[in-house]
């Protein structure tokens, strides 16, 4: 089975690259609808319930509502319908600002050395 998946990998990728050479561009641009601040708040809403409850950590709580601000399209005030280069400029945006922090540092040299999630 695990050759398998990395025969598709590897099939996928000579693909990917064979499109790249060939000149390839999308075509179509679709709008991604997003919900906004609304969600964004109802999203904050679970995770402080899940801190209070112990379930996840203030740092597991800081990244999750930095990805609702993503997921929910970022400072939109309702929900509204967003192209692809958009989201993909705050997710950059966001992670750019994350690897800025301490603690995703140490999360991220953790899984590279032992291969399982840093909780800090």
């Amino acid at each position: 089975f695990y050759w398998g998946k990395r025969r598709l990998l590897t099939l996928a990728k000579k693909k990917a690259i064979f499109m790249m050479e060939a000149g390839f561009t999308p075509t179509r641009k679709e709008k991604i609808k997003v919900l906004g601040k609304g969600a964004i708040a109802s999203i904050k809403a679970g995770i402080h319930n899940m801190k209070k409850g112990n379930w996840i950590t203030e740092y597991d709580a800081y990244l999750a509502e930095k990805l609702a601000y993503v997921f929910c399209g970022g400072d939109l005030a309702e929900p509204a319908e967003v192209d692809e280069q958009y989201l993909l400029d705050l997710e950059r945006e966001t992670f750019l600002h994350l690897l800025g922090q301490q603690k995703t540092l140490e999360r991220i040299q953790g899984v590279l050395r032992t291969g399982k999630p840093v909780r800090n």
